[in-house]
């Protein structure tokens, strides 16, 4: 069993993508013996995870509210991470840094100043994230790609979430100990009760839903003018998104207002992962319109578990998961996903067809006894790695 120091540079407990999964592999990994020291942002909720001892960075006026991506709100909280690691790396001994996303930088230099081998947690491609979020960086794609190779290249082994982060792995380390860990369907059993829509929106009419963050790489935008030819057909369907800051649903219901589609389209802020079911199972068609990226979005694996009929853009992001055998693809857009919704609404077999099957899908591929076995297997094959049998510290 090792000691092992993890990395997740981000707000920790936020009900989203890349703490969720944080969460989870601590504690797959707690219960299987090995002890976990895990360094965070100042914000989140604070949670207690068995055998995980948690530590954040020192809290500084004014810089609150970290989104997801990147900002210089994160370069300040990655250089006190950066400070925090080494003052935690002197008083403990730890047999490897499992480093999430950026922060595998900063393993790279407790490996080279303390011989501690790193796992590096490929959420996503740091170097592609930049440049389509901030274009003028392109220039310097090159360079970026360059580090970021460097980082996987000298890691002892990579953990990717999808089938495009494995390609770009391999060929920045071919021979690198590689694990793709798919995220998993956060749906745990019977749907928890919660708020009945169509009474306390007052609403009536077909539910389209989106859940997940407002970000503009997540196609919100395009929902809402797909959305608007969607009324041409169905006046009184409602659009429900749940999820996102108040700044963005501010944005967003002004767009709304705009686009003169303001009263079918609700916005519900964010919910409780343990109620994520009963709001999925409400919909007549889930949507992940999403336009940017190549990490699959970990709501996908819970809108196929839902048992409701789900479309989505026809792009990377989407198809290295999804299929047109459980869900309805489409053009990114607008009249395409109008088209995509409206058939969906009105052709219950089809619908009730991709639902059944992406259930069944989720039960082979995307249980978490499959998470399990996969991360569990990775980490025996560290363990027997001479790699990690190497000197800890100089």
């Amino acid at each position: 069993m090792m000691n092992i120091l993890l990395l997740a540079p981000q707000p920790f407990f936020q009900n989203r993508g890349t703490p969720i999964a944080v969460r989870l592999l601590s504690e797959v990994l707690t219960k299987a013996g090995h002890r976990i020291c895990l360094l965070i942002y100042h914000e989140g909720k604070n949670v207690e995870i068995p055998n995980v001892t948690i530590h954040r960075i020192p809290s500084i006026p004014g810089l609150r509210d970290i989104r997801p991506g990147f900002s210089f709100k994160k370069i300040i909280c990655d250089i006190m991470m950066l400070c925090m690691c080494f003052k935690i790396v002197c008083k403990t001994r730890f047999d490897l840094v499992h480093a999430v996303e950026e922060s595998v930088f900063i393993a790279m230099l407790l490996r080279l100043f303390f011989r501690i081998p790193f796992v590096y947690d490929m959420d996503s491609s740091l170097s592609r994230q930049m440049t389509d979020k901030h274009r003028i960086l392109l220039p310097i794609r090159g360079v970026m790609e360059s580090i970021e190779k460097m980082a996987a290249k000298y890691s002892s082994g990579i953990v990717v979430v999808c089938k495009s982060l494995e390609k770009i792995a391999r060929k920045y380390a071919p021979n690198n100990l590689l694990v793709r860990l798919e995220d998993i369907s956060l749906l745990d059993g019977e749907p928890r009760e919660c708020e009945k829509l169509y009474n306390t929106l007052e609403i009536s009419g077909a539910i389209i839903m989106y859940v997940g963050n407002l970000e503009k790489y997540q196609g919100i935008d395009l929902l809402l003018d797909s959305f608007k030819l969607v009324l041409e057909k169905f006046a009184d369907a409602h659009l429900v998104i749940i999820g996102g800051s108040v700044e963005d649903i501010t944005a967003y219901k002004d767009l709304s207002c705009q686009l003169g589609i303001n009263s079918n389209v609700r916005f519900v802020g964010q919910k409780p992962v343990s109620q994520l079911g009963s709001y999925l199972s409400q919909a007549d068609v889930l949507v992940s319109p999403r336009i940017q990226g190549e990490n699959t979005p970990m709501k996908i694996y819970s809108y196929l578990d839902s048992g409701r009929p789900l479309l989505a853009t026809y792009l990377p992001t989407h198809t290295q998961v999804l299929d047109n055998q459980i869900a309805l693809l489409v053009q990114p857009e607008p009249k395409a996903m109008a088209d995509g919704i409206i058939s969906l609404i009105e052709d219950i077999d089809l619908a009730t067809a991709l639902a059944f099957r992406a259930k069944e899908r989720v039960k082979q591929e995307y249980s978490f006894k499959a998470f399990q076995k996969k991360l569990l297997g990775f980490y025996k094959s560290l363990e027997k790695s001479a790699i990690c049998d190497l000197p800890r510290y100089i």
